[in-house]
């Protein structure tokens, strides 16, 4: 197969110092395959001046480049994510975990070459990962639109006391969820905050989509899954209380709801696409990560 990697951005972690050296090795292996390396701004500073490069806001990266490498965590790769979605285009990512192995960035630092030659050649196997699109309407006008790749979580504020959700699923009343709050997940957003609330692990090639209360108020409110075809509708319950209700998107960003406000979680239309690690499969990873089988 022939490659169409002719343009390569790289994004490190804000502040990450440690990758410095890591910055210098990639440009220089990169452009000795013929390929031009764009750095993502504030990465730009991090690198040695000998080898900066054309930069880039994270917003325009993607508009620039044909596959972008994120060395960092979870965290770094789901804001460029985001962007990606954004743009319209159809960019690859390859995540490059900095300390403990991410299940977004799985590729370790040691292993980042063997994965980007096989990028660059054309032979990469790459995961598909479902994004999520999610509206929000006030006033029955949509005031707000957002993809996202792992989650939209509704919270209560600091001091508010457990908040109530009407849940509808295409268009009839799921339930009334006293809690703590909501979580609306992808299958890969399924091991993030899902996994820690108590929510199921969904295979990434699952065409899913998972709901999960936060701290429930009844047992009787179980995490449920659902098929990724269904639209979701989640709207605050007032009972004149002026308790605020956050919504956050993969915990990058968001607002709080006003009363009537409503928000719509669909699957996007838009996939990501993420370079495997040639070493380890999903399940490997989960045994890394959860630990499963050791005392």
């Amino acid at each position: 197969m022939t490659s169409s990697i002719n343009r390569v951005g790289i994004v490190a972690k804000r502040g990450l110092h440690g990758a410095s050296e890591h910055l210098e090795r990639l440009t220089s292996w990169l452009r000795d395959h013929g390929i031009e390396v764009s750095y993502e701004t504030e990465t730009a500073a991090l690198a040695p001046p000998a080898f900066r490069s054309a930069m880039h806001s994270r917003d325009d990266l993607p508009l620039a480049v044909d596959l972008i490498i994120v060395l960092g965590g979870d965290g770094t790769l789901l804001g460029m994510a985001t962007r990606i979605a954004r743009s319209g285009r159809d960019v690859p990512m390859l995540g490059v975990n900095f300390g403990s192995l991410g299940f977004l960035t799985e590729t370790r630092i040691d292993e980042v070459y063997g994965t980007l030659d096989a990028a660059v050649n054309g032979t990469a196997t790459f995961d598909e990962r479902a994004l999520l699109a999610a509206d929000a309407y006030r006033s029955g006008e949509r005031f707000d639109s957002r993809i996202v790749l792992n989650d939209v979580v509704f919270t209560k504020a600091a001091l508010s006391r457990i908040i109530e959700l009407v849940v509808s699923v295409g268009g009839g009343t799921v339930t009334r969820v006293k809690a703590d709050g909501l979580i609306v997940a992808s299958a890969t957003g399924s091991t993030a905050y899902n996994l820690a609330a108590g929510g199921p692990i969904v295979h990434p090639r699952v065409d899913a989509i998972v709901l999960t209360p936060i701290a429930p108020h009844t047992l009787t409110n179980r995490p449920i899954v659902i098929p990724g075809s269904e639209v979701i509708e989640v709207r605050p319950y007032t009972d004149g209380n002026n308790d605020e209700i956050y919504v956050t998107y993969d915990g990058q960003s968001g607002y709080p709801l006003q009363k009537g406000d409503h928000v719509r979680v669909r699957k996007s239309e838009q996939r990501l696409r993420l370079v495997k690690a040639p070493a380890r499969n999903y399940f490997e990873l989960l045994r890394d990560k959860l630990k499963w089988g050791e005392r």
